[in-house]
Formats: C-alpha cells, structure tokens, sequence
C-alpha cells in the first residue's frame, strides 16, 4: 500500500520519530516488572482501560451511552437497551477477543471484518466492506460542507486491504521496517482506505491494539489509548488531514500521523509507569489509583472530578478514600454539599 513503498535501504526516519521510538522501547523494557509487581492494581487498571476504550472510541464516532448504564454494560452485568448501547457492548466484545486471543489473530481482511462485525453490532452491514463509494466530510462553522478526502472505491476496496495487509507483512518480514513505524503505516493507510460504510475509526484503533500486541506493547490492555485519542481528537483529525494529502498518488507525507501515533503511545506508557510504578503494596488497586488520582490534581477538585477519572470505581469507595484522607489532614473540604470542591493540603 501507499506508505510501505520505501525499501529498507530508502528508510530514513526522522531523529525526533527515532528518539520517540526508542523511548516507548525503554518502556516496554520495564513492563514485565510492573506486571510482576501488584496483580490488585493491574486487575483494576484492566477494568478501567476496558470502560474508558469501549467509551471513548465510540463517543469519538458520535456514539453515547448514560454513564450510569456504562459501567454494567461493558462489564456485562446488563444487556443492551438500544443500538448505541449494542455497539458499545460489541465494542467491548472486540477488545476482550483481542486481549484473550491476540496470538492467534493475524492482520488480515478476516480478522479486519471480524473486528468490524463485533464493533458493529445490530448494523445491516456489520463486517461486510462497503457497497457505495464514501468520502470524509468536514462540517464548517457556518454549516457548509466540505469534502477532505476520497478513500478507495468501493470496487477497488477488497484487493486494496488484501494488498495492504500483505505489505504490512512484508514490511516487517522483509524490509526490516521498525515495528512501531510499520504499525503506524498500518493504521493510516487503513484509515485512508476506510473500507467499510461507518465504523472505520472504531476498527483502526482495535487494530492499533492487535498489532500492538504482536510487537510486545501490552500498554493497551491497561492504558485506555482510545481515552488519550479522544483527548487529542482535533489534533488527530489535523494530521490525519495534513498526511493523506497526494495519499492516492503515494506522495504524502507519514510524518505528522507518525508523530501522533508515537506521542499516543508515549503517553500511555507514561500513564502506565504513573499509576503502576508507584504501587505500594500493602493498599487496595483501587485505592491505590484514586489516591494517585487525587495526587495528581492541580488546584481544586470535586469527588465527581475524580469519579469520572476512575470509571471502574464506585463513588462510595471514593468517598470512603476521600473520608480517610481527610482524617489524615492530606486534603480538606472547601464546601458542602454533592458539587463540593476539595484541594490536596501541603
């Protein structure tokens, strides 16, 4: 496909992206340790990765569930009530086969549709490539409409991720390409075909954890990725623009999308070494990420701020956390009431 046409010996990626490569190496250096080190705070940043993703990448695509509703749907203990909510549970559906079953999916149109089938869940075309040409539209400010791309044709679109799942193959068996930059290659050139009617982010970001996974990154199992894209969706939609132009032509330049994949990773690697770095062993997991959540604040905070930085923490547990922390004098009320705010003393 358009981005794997350099040869290894044509290869020259740029300092920044090496630099950034080499960091996200250094730590996944370090990830056996801190799988090793606390299985309660692991088990409980699994839960919270797997609410905040199923959340996140479909609130990206326009997709919304009451939070009340989200935490029992994703974790099973409900059954969908609408499409939105069938989506996300499909959603959730597609991580878990990922998490339990990377090791024997392959990057390939099969394992691509079936992505898109769970993500998909109760759409007529779930996991069928799409029937009609589709482009990617920007709505402006004053309501007009503006075209930004064209994707592959409709006709052209099986041969073209055949060929792309092949050349991501290659790249990695042949051309020696750093998995890291084959894997952002992947992603985009995925995006820039968009083979499927909707859905085509939701299925580039379970891709982005499959193929993570195969290259040893386990970030994505306990670090939300789709939650730091959501963070970052207008600086995403940027570059994605900036890097598909003259993309048909095999013209464009890979160098923004491959600076915001890369930074995406970093963060979370950063996020990882943060919450479980710092474990100390003889607290709860849980306790011990609100505790570090309630750290990391800046300024004042309310118990529904740090609520919805936990989503796999129940608000009582909270409060009892926020009761025990005030009794040490480590954070004080500055008010009454639900909306209170709060601030970290010293």
């Amino acid at each position: 496909m358009r981005s794997f046409r350099k040869t290894e010996k044509d290869l020259q990626l740029p300092l920044g992206a090496v630099w950034l490569m080499n960091s996200i190496s250094e730590y996944k250096g370090k990830q056996e340790l801190y799988l090793r080190q606390s299985p309660q705070i692991l088990k409980a940043l699994v839960e919270m990765a797997l609410i905040e993703s199923a959340e996140s990448s479909n609130r990206i695509e326009g997709v919304t569930v009451e939070r009340k509703r989200l935490k029992p749907l994703i974790l099973g203990h409900s059954k969908p009530l609408d499409r939105s909510e069938e989506e996300v549970a499909g959603y959730r559906k597609a991580l878990d086969l990922i998490h339990k079953k990377h090791n024997n999916l392959d990057i390939s149109p099969q394992t691509i549709r079936e992505l898109h089938r769970l993500s998909h869940t109760g759409a007529g075309d779930a996991g069928e490539w799409k029937k009609k040409d589709n482009e990617i539209i920007r709505k402006n400010p004053d309501g007009t409409v503006e075209v930004i791309f064209k994707p592959i044709s409709s006709a052209l679109t099986p041969s073209a991720i055949n060929q792309l799942c092949l050349a991501y193959r290659h790249s990695i068996e042949q051309l020696k390409y750093p998995p890291l930059y084959a894997t952002a290659c992947l992603i985009f050139d995925f995006l820039c075909v968009h083979p499927f009617r909707d859905g085509n982010g939701r299925v580039s970001r379970l891709l982005t954890l499959l193929a993570l996974y195969h290259h040893g990154y386990e970030v994505g199992k306990y670090i939300s990725i789709e939650r730091i894209i959501e963070q970052s969706k207008e600086t995403y939609y940027e570059v994605l623009q900036k890097s598909s132009k003259r993309w048909h032509e095999a013209k464009h330049d890979i160098e923004p999308w491959l600076y915001y994949f890369l930074g995406t990773i970093s963060s979370a690697y950063k996020e990882f070494e943060e919450r479980a770095g710092s474990v100390k062993p003889f607290r709860g997991g849980k306790t011990e990420i609100v505790i570090q959540t309630i750290n990391n604040q800046i300024g004042e905070f309310s118990i529904s701020d740090i609520e919805r930085l936990c989503p796999g923490i129940s608000r009582d547990m909270i409060r009892v956390i926020f009761r025990q922390l005030q009794k040490e004098k480590k954070i004080v009320c500055l008010g009454k009431g639900r909306s209170a705010k709060w601030k970290r003393i010293g």
